[in-house]
């Protein structure tokens, strides 16, 4: 199973989005527009998967704003057709490859 990204677009074309509050207070810190988050949300990239989170399945989203990298996580319930932003980050060079989707493996 997959998270279900078209699911969550027609959703939001529905406008059942609820914001968390982690996800209200990062993007006011970090000056990030409500409308970017929304522009991952319609054309980003799934790069995680968290299938298995509660109360519903989340994902990490890659989007790019005027040539910037912006990560979205986002849970989705595909029963009640509600979007859930969880949090949103510009994403670090210290913990993802400069393709800012893959992970940086820790040194152990």
């Amino acid at each position: 199973m997959n998270f279900d990204i078209h699911g969550l677009r027609r959703s939001l074309e529905k406008g059942r989005v609820q914001w968390q509050r982690h996800a209200l207070e990062r993007i006011f810190q970090r000056g990030i527009k409500r409308e970017d988050v929304f522009k991952v949300l319609n054309k980003g990239k799934v790069i995680e998967e968290y299938l298995d989170d509660n109360p519903w399945p989340s994902a990490l989203l890659l989007g790019w704003i005027s040539g910037q990298p912006l990560h979205v996580v986002v849970a989705y319930s595909h029963k009640l057709g509600q979007v859930a932003i969880i949090t949103v980050y510009e994403p670090s060079l210290d913990y993802f490859e400069d393709d800012f989707q893959t992970r940086r493996r820790k040194n152990v």
